[in-house]
């Protein structure tokens, strides 16, 4: 069995920083790309920055130059860093992982619980 836990939402003021941070844990033989989407009230989840093993990125337009995504592939952890926050970056934040299970031949993706962001002054 597989879990990705997420850490780090709250609320901060516009301008503000936060890091979230997600772990996997379980069975796990190796982890491929890993990543993270938000989920706005009322908008559909959408991808915000994902990164391969090897360390390269990818950003939405809306969060490129102010939000970077890293992996620790040693401790099965992804982080996102979120500075310049604005309003319109509240949402809930998912991470999920491309995720090859010790005993299994083909990798799945699996998701967090999310963790709330909300930016507000």
């Amino acid at each position: 069995q597989v879990q990705l836990v997420e850490s780090g939402g709250g609320l901060v003021h516009p301008g503000g920083s936060l890091r979230l941070s997600c772990a996997a844990s379980g069975s796990i033989f190796s982890i491929y790309a890993m990543e993270w989407y938000r989920q706005a009230p009322g908008k559909q989840r959408e991808l915000v920055a994902d990164i391969t093993r090897s360390g390269s990125t990818n950003y939405a337009d809306s969060v490129k130059g102010r939000f970077t995504i890293s992996r620790d592939n040693a401790k099965n952890t992804v982080s996102l860093h979120m500075n310049s926050l604005k309003p319109e970056d509240t949402a809930v934040y998912y991470c999920s992982a491309d995720i090859l299970s010790v005993g299994l031949e083909a990798a799945y993706t699996y998701w967090g619980q999310g963790t709330q962001v909300t930016v507000s002054s």
